[in-house]
């Protein structure tokens, strides 16, 4: 196996999506607390920095701090808060239409954060290929998630988004997506579109949920949320 071919399956970063409105929760997930005590933030930034890649974190402007170098222990990957792409856009008209975009303007920021970075595993491996997306609807760990979907992003070789599947639909914001795909995705929000499953229908590939995450993810109110937690603790 050629050092290309391995560094094909490595991945660059991860993305944290924070910035949903959570209406239904009440509060913002990314700021919910775990019984632990720990914020659902600093949980998702603690798994991620164990891949040893730079975290992304795209919270929509609203400056959600992490504690962990504070209260705990000091992530092992450097932790950067990215606006939305087009959040800097002169034209307000743009501006507007990008600012709908949900979760396509956070991905593509993330994907052009890697490119721009210069002290990072992006830029020392060329050919690091991927980048998690965990939304923060979901307890399932960034080094659990990654390990699940990698080993099946090596059997659909020609699918550039790898992500999460149930018995009756995607879930596009636990996924992995390649980095080859961010023209065409900076082309499709250009265009006015937005929606996720639109974009990544030709070139996903699904896996099924492994059985016992099935309540740890999707929770919209605080009865769910309780439900994922205790699922966490068995």
């Amino acid at each position: 196996m050629t050092e290309r071919s391995t560094n094909l399956d490595r991945l660059a970063g991860v993305v944290i999506l924070a910035g949903g409105a959570s209406k239904r929760m009440g509060t913002a997930k990314a700021m919910l607390a775990l019984p632990s005590g720990e914020q659902l933030l600093d949980y998702h930034v603690r798994h991620a920095s164990k891949l040893q890649v730079p975290i992304l974190i795209a919270d929509n402007g609203r400056g959600f701090q992490t504690g962990l170098d504070i209260h705990s222990e000091k992530p092992n990957a450097p932790v950067i808060h990215i606006a939305d792409y087009g959040a800097d856009v002169d034209s307000s008209e743009h501006d507007e239409q990008i600012k709908a975009g949900g979760a396509l303007v956070a991905i593509e920021s993330a994907l052009q954060g890697l490119f721009d970075l210069t002290d990072s595993e992006v830029s020392k491996n060329q050919y690091a290929s991927w980048l998690l997306v965990i939304s923060c609807d979901s307890l399932i760990p960034a080094t659990d998630l990654w390990q699940t979907l990698q080993q099946s992003a090596s059997k659909a070789p020609d699918k550039r988004v790898i992500c999460l599947e149930d018995d009756s639909h995607l879930y596009p914001l636990l996924g992995l997506y390649q980095l080859s795909i961010e023209p065409d995705l900076k082309a499709y929000i250009d265009s006015g579109q937005r929606r996720v499953m639109q974009f990544i229908q030709p070139i996903v590939h699904s896996v099924p949920f492994i059985k016992e995450w099935h309540n740890l993810t999707n929770f919209n109110t605080p009865e769910d949320f309780k439900r994922a937690c205790a699922a966490l603790s068995k």
